[in-house]
């Protein structure tokens, strides 16, 4: 039997239908009785629900949930639980998997925020098709996304203003404080659509021609003053372009701008090889008074630019806390440094402080060698501050290991802040290794994270490398990376055998070692002396079968924190009591075992260098 609807759905359904696609609202919808005014927010879409916010009555009436911003004489809802949770469901039941990486403080503002990126991103698929001609603001968003919204249902879709983009732009832009754009939107037209944006963060992609740049330019220019991020990735920038870029920041035409964060990534230089850093840039730097993260990420820069960039950086008095220079292959930018002792002072380099406040230094993937390194060990005198250094992938050898341990000598009695070291696939061997770890030691207390993965010791790690590296695991660090170094199972047992009291280690890599059922057995002895340990990765380490029953009654035992075990990349055959594993260990509501997929028995994994 068909249900037959109550008089009071029938009447939220024609409120419904006014509120949608009527030009207004009567206020008394805004005098209804709470529990009618609840029923009719719960049944809108998030379009109606916009609509109902926005067109409160401005003649001081006010209904429960909404107040107005009297300093700005804006209508602005409530801190009411009901609207704000519908905000939230709205969101999640459109973005899932993005739900799940955010929590913002205000659903409504990240609900239309991300409505109007994908409507940016159709527009840029239509934009971009060579046959494309007009105004990008005309550009029709799909019906998906109206369907989405709630705005499907007008009698000519098609000639429909809440169909265009500009319609959007004029609505939502307000909503908007972080945006990606892609190059065929970096134009005038789009500045002025954009103009009600409150942009905080932009990030670029594809910028070529100097229309794109020019158009761009409008957009900075619009947006200076409440800009604090900024990012370009794949584009190609000339010095000119460079130049204009920076200028367009600039605050009320004075060489001075607030930008916090700027990043340009997987892009280029036009003339990178032939001029050390643009004009404009140096400019940039100069003014740079609340820029804390510098980031120029595989672009191809070349030593010169980088070399121009480290003096820039040295002679200017800024908050640069994080400055990364990874994948440029930039070897002997540093030269001028080579072979100084480290009592030495470097008047020639300036007086400024811009690296004196500097916590995070990446040099990951510039093919630095030795003499690289005797370089960087001198200006590290430079960054008192340094609490992370990133040299990993860079074919140092153990003689650039070497060349670093003065400066961890000096660093330990200087009270150093260095907490994490990375050395990731630098060609190392058990000399290197042997001899770093001994070093690092002194930095008790202080060196928190230390990364050697990727560094093949040998068919076997010699028992000088297991010893100093059990010896390292009872100091206080609290992370661990020896993934692919070779311990095999006399490396596990040698580690367990040495080590000794309660470790504070939190994380720890051990994968690809191919340690068998060694590797079982020292996990069993780390869960019982790690309270604090949360996630270990023990991936594709040839263990056999009844490792799992090893690994498992280890953990019933330990009752830590453990939130993350990997033990994937194992020929393990599935079994039903597989299942009932994964709902056995659990924290915080996920799965704390992650075991081998029905790949691995297909393609085990081969460490051979």
């Amino acid at each position: 039997m068909v249900e037959v609807p109550s008089l009071v759905s029938l009447c939220l359904d024609v409120l419904k239908k006014e509120i949608i696609q009527g030009d207004g609202v009567l206020p008394p919808v805004y005098l209804l009785p709470s529990e009618l005014l609840h029923a009719l927010i719960m049944c809108l879409p998030p379009f109606g629900l916009w609509k109902l916010q926005n067109e409160m009555p401005l003649d001081g009436q006010q209904s429960e949930g909404y107040s107005i911003d009297h300093s700005t004489n804006k209508r602005k809802r409530g801190r009411d639980g009901n609207i704000d949770n519908a905000w939230q469901v709205f969101f999640k039941l459109r973005w899932p998997d993005l739900a799940e990486q955010t929590q913002p403080t205000d659903w409504q503002q990240a609900y239309w925020e991300t409505h109007l990126q994908n409507c940016l991103d159709e527009a840029a698929e239509m934009a971009l098709v060579p046959s494309f001609k007009g105004y990008i603001g005309d550009v029709l968003i799909p019906e998906i996304i109206l369907k989405h919204v709630g705005i499907l249902g007008h009698p000519d879709h098609s000639t429909f203003d809440h169909a265009k983009l500009s319609y959007h732009c004029q609505q939502f832009g307000h909503y908007a404080r972080y945006l990606r754009l892609q190059n065929v939107l970096c134009t005038a037209e789009t500045s002025n659509l954009l103009r009600e944006c409150k942009l905080q963060q932009v990030t670029l992609r594809c910028i070529r021609s100097k229309d794109q740049i020019d158009g761009l330019c409008k957009l900075l220019t619009r947006h200076s003053k409440t800009l604090s991020s900024l990012e370009f990735v794949h584009c190609s920038l000339s010095s000119d372009s460079v130049n204009a870029i920076c200028g367009a920041l600039a605050l009320n035409g004075v060489q001075r701008h607030g930008l916090q964060h700027f990043s340009i990534n997987s892009s280029s230089f036009r003339e990178s090889g032939t001029i050390s850093l643009p004009s404009g840039l140096v400019s940039f730097l100069s003014s740079a008074r609340s820029l804390c993260s510098l980031k120029f990420s595989d672009n191809n820069l070349g030593r010169n630019f980088a070399r121009a960039l480290f003096l820039t950086l040295l002679n200017l008095s800024s908050s640069i806390s994080i400055l990364d220079l990874s994948d440029n292959n930039i070897a002997g930018w540093l030269s001028d440094f080579k072979r100084r002792p480290l009592s030495d002072s470097y008047p020639s380099f300036g007086t400024g402080k811009s690296l004196q406040l500097l916590r995070v230094l990446n040099l990951r993937g510039n093919n630095l060698r030795k003499d690289d390194i005797e370089s960087l060990r001198c200006a590290l005198t430079q960054m008192p501050n340094l609490e992370d250094l990133d040299l990993s992938d860079n074919p140092i050898e153990d003689e650039g290991v070497m060349s670093l341990i003065p400066f961890f000598d000096k660093a330990y009695e200087s009270r150093s802040s260095l907490a994490d070291l990375k050395l990731e696939n630098c060609e190392l061997s058990c000399d290197g290794v042997s001899h770093l770890l001994p070093a690092i030691s002194t930095f008790e207390g202080r060196l928190k994270s230390l990364s050697v993965a990727d560094n093949f010791l040998g068919r076997f790690v010699c028992s000088e490398v297991a010893g100093a590296l059990a010896k390292y695991i009872s100091t206080c660090v609290k992370a661990l990376n020896v993934g692919g170094i070779g311990l095999g199972p006399s490396g596990f047992q040698k580690l367990r055998d040495l080590m000794k009291g309660e470790l504070e280690l939190v994380k720890i890599n051990i994968s690809k070692n191919r340690g068998g059922i060694e590797t079982a057995m020292f996990l069993t002895k780390l869960l019982s002396h790690a309270p604090q340990l949360t996630k270990v990765n023990a991936a594709m380490n040839l263990m056999p079968t009844e490792c799992l029953t090893i690994i498992c009654a280890a953990l019933r035992l330990a009752r830590g924190n453990l939130e993350h075990l990997d033990l994937s990349g194992h020929i393990w055959k599935y079994e039903p009591d597989h299942a009932s594993l994964h709902a056995e260990f659990v924290r915080n509501g996920k799965h704390i075992l992650i075991l081998p997929s029905s790949s691995a028995l297909v393609a085990p994994y081969d460490d051979d260098p």
